[in-house]
């Protein structure tokens, strides 16, 4: 899988992702000359920072399994440091903090040995367990109930659900699919990534019905069921380059991703009104912060991974 040179499907789906970008980046450079000052400097925004996460996370999965896994790891650290500082947390809160970031490490070898059962129960089971006792050993019982619900769910989001990515990079060979683990996880987020983009574009163009106005209200039906159907395609069109999926696996794989991109988008929303804030940071121009742009992937990386893990192995 790390052999030291990328597989060609590999480098042709990297390929594929330039040649997006440099048509977007066209595509915004036009319209910023053609309408200068509306609301094209955040595109412009948008298409340059899409770049840099593209070629670091090209970068990432071209070098030696223990840098891909760790690269997964720091972003699991980012977006859960950015969480907890978003959080309304309580002074004796902070003295458990040290426990919930312990977690990243642990959580990320058990992906890198491959320990399906460690990393399947570790923060689920071990953590869930472990930060209550630390919490009322400290004895604040004000507050309880909300602290460590909210620290149990970032652990769950920002670290379990996203090192499944780390999982399907050391996944063994599958038959149907030469490039192998890093192929896997391109897979998902370029699926998971452009679905976002589609759901946009098609509730931007047709959207009329509001799916959950409290919570998101650009959210539309349509922009949902264009962006699904469009990521199905997209993943029929990917599937025999990346993975080992028919066409019936790689269309339900378009499906789940679709939904359940928007439904992670929707829950990141829902904390950002929660606590009444536009982005949860300004890390990323144009796109907010670090949970802004791995909400999505929350929700599908887990599915995904358990989808192939009980279809192949």
């Amino acid at each position: 899988m790390f052999s030291g040179r990328l597989h060609p499907n590999l480098l042709w789906a990297m390929g594929g992702i330039v040649a997006v970008l440099v048509v977007a980046s066209v595509i915004v450079a036009v319209l910023s000359k053609r309408r200068p000052g509306s609301g094209t400097a955040e595109l412009v925004a948008r298409v340059k920072s899409w770049w840099v996460m593209a070629t670091v996370f090209g970068v990432a999965l071209s070098l030696s399994r223990n840098v891909s896994l760790g690269f997964f790891a720091f972003i699991s650290f980012l977006a859960l440091k950015e969480y907890l500082s978003v959080i309304p947390t309580r002074r004796a809160d902070r003295r458990v903090l040290f426990w919930i970031y312990l977690a990243i490490p642990f959580q990320y070898v058990w992906a890198g040995m491959s320990w399906y059962g460690m990393f399947i129960i570790f923060i689920p089971v071990y953590a869930f367990l472990f930060v209550p006792i630390r919490m009322l050993l400290i004895g604040e019982t004000k507050g309880f109930l909300a602290a460590v619900g909210t620290l149990h769910w970032g652990m769950m989001t920002t670290v379990f659900s996203l090192s499944h990515l780390a999982f399907l990079l050391v996944l063994p060979p599958i038959e149907g699919a030469p490039a192998g683990g890093p192929a896997l996880a391109l897979y998902v987020v370029v699926l998971t990534q452009l679905n976002d983009v589609a759901q946009f574009i098609w509730g931007k163009s047709f959207g009329r019905h509001k799916v959950s106005p409290r919570v998101s209200p650009g959210k539309t039906v349509e922009g949902l069921v264009g962006g699904v159907a469009t990521t199905m395609g997209l993943a029929v069109l990917l599937a025999p380059v990346l993975t080992p999926l028919g066409l019936k696996e790689a269309l339900f794989a378009g499906f789940f991703i679709g939904v359940a991109g928007f439904f992670g988008d929707l829950s990141i929303s829902a904390i950002k009104r929660d606590l009444g804030r536009k982005d949860t940071s300004d890390l990323i121009p144009g796109h907010g912060g670090i949970l802004d742009r791995v909400d999505s992937i929350s929700y599908t990386a887990p599915l995904f991974f358990h989808f192939l893990w009980w279809a192949y192995f």
